[in-house]
């Protein structure tokens, strides 16, 4: 279940993520892109673990087969044909991946409150966002090899959008916690804050400080060595950036399992 949503969350954030890239960047980057999103999409769905129940679960999988085949489809007439009717091939791809990823986190949380359950939502889209503008901000960094007369100024707007999501996923992990504490009550289950600082609470602290702290400062460095248009330099940080979200996102998918919590 943790492979799953992980790429799951990553397939449609790189999806999402294009939207904020410009043309320029050109035909092959986008097909590249989709191309990978397309992919771990489908090893999402080939791991889809078996005996799921509900109806969230059932419209999250559906939306998630469609979104794999619009993704296809954009992939293979991107830069090719039907470009009229491309935008409305993207379109259809977002909106069925942005419902999987609310029908997934409804289904995690269908036995709990309605402020987990909104939580869980909103947590679920703010890792879609970190991981896609992470993700894709490092293979826009690689593209500058391929395309040195790419303007530096398309990698300092992804940057920014990685930026932005680092701060939603921080602050959405801040209000999940303390809606975790501030809501429990005795004899129903066990305590948030004696579980984080509990020896089991570890997968919590390396989750904050590698999926939190480290793309907080490493964004930081980025866009920093991208105003004085070091892309080679921005693109080293930026791949150990995304390894940082990577861990700090597995975890936080095995404690939403564990503890309900949408970290």
């Amino acid at each position: 279940m943790v492979l799953f949503l992980f790429l799951t969350h990553l397939g449609i954030g790189i999806m999402l993520s294009l939207l904020c890239v410009s043309r320029e960047a050109g035909v092959k980057f986008f097909r590249f892109n989709a191309g990978l999103a397309a992919t771990l999409i489908a090893v999402a769905v080939a791991f889809r673990p078996p005996g799921e129940v509900g109806l969230a679960a059932r419209v999250a999988f559906a939306a998630l087969v469609v979104a794999e085949a619009s993704l296809v489809f954009y992939w293979g007439t991107v830069g090719r044909t039907l470009a009229s009717i491309r935008p409305a091939i993207v379109g259809v791809a977002n909106a069925a991946g942005v419902t999987a990823v609310v029908a997934q986190a409804i289904a995690v949380s269908a036995e709990r409150s309605l402020g987990t359950q909104i939580l869980t939502v909103t947590s679920f889209l703010s890792s879609v966002a970190l991981l896609g503008g992470a993700c894709t901000a490092m293979v826009l960094g690689h593209w500058y090899l391929i395309l040195p007369s790419l303007q530096v100024d398309h990698l300092q707007s992804i940057v920014k959008v990685h930026i932005v999501s680092t701060v939603v996923r921080i602050a959405v992990v801040a209000a999940a916690v303390f809606f975790a504490i501030a809501t429990w009550q005795p004899g129903l289950a066990p305590s948030f804050s004696r579980y984080i600082l509990s020896i089991d609470g570890v997968f919590f602290w390396q989750r904050v400080l590698f999926g939190l702290g480290g793309p907080a400062l490493l964004s930081y460095l980025t866009w920093e060595t991208a105003k004085i248009r070091s892309t080679q330099s921005a693109t080293g940080i930026l791949y150990v950036d995304f390894f940082t979200v990577v861990v700090g996102e597995v975890l936080a998918k095995y404690l939403v399992l564990a503890t309900r919590v949408p970290v």
